[in-house]
């Protein structure tokens, strides 16, 4: 492996955090939107992935399906958080 797989899990958490933390700043809220929605996106074949492993990495099936229950209610919202501060700054121009 190019990368360990703990450093690949606390680098893409840092990222997840920081762009997370962006949404609560007017000026940052669409790049941070539409960055949270890629990476919600992204990770969601891992966690489908994941549910249908013989050991899931949650510990159990029944966290491994909350977590994907999970990811697609955060890539809803992070779509919302995005098409809104689209659509304020489309009303203010």
């Amino acid at each position: 492996d190019a990368l360990p797989k703990d450093l690949i899990t606390y680098i893409s958490g840092a990222v997840e955090i920081l762009f997370g933390a962006g949404l609560f700043f007017r000026r940052l809220r669409l790049m941070a939107s539409m960055v949270v929605l890629i990476l919600m996106i992204g990770f969601l074949p891992l966690h489908l992935w994941d549910v249908f492993r013989d050991e899931p990495a949650m510990g159990s099936r029944s966290l491994a399906y909350i977590r994907l229950l999970l990811q697609f209610v955060l890539i809803g919202w992070a779509w919302l958080v995005y098409k809104g501060t689209c659509d304020a700054a489309a009303n203010s121009a």
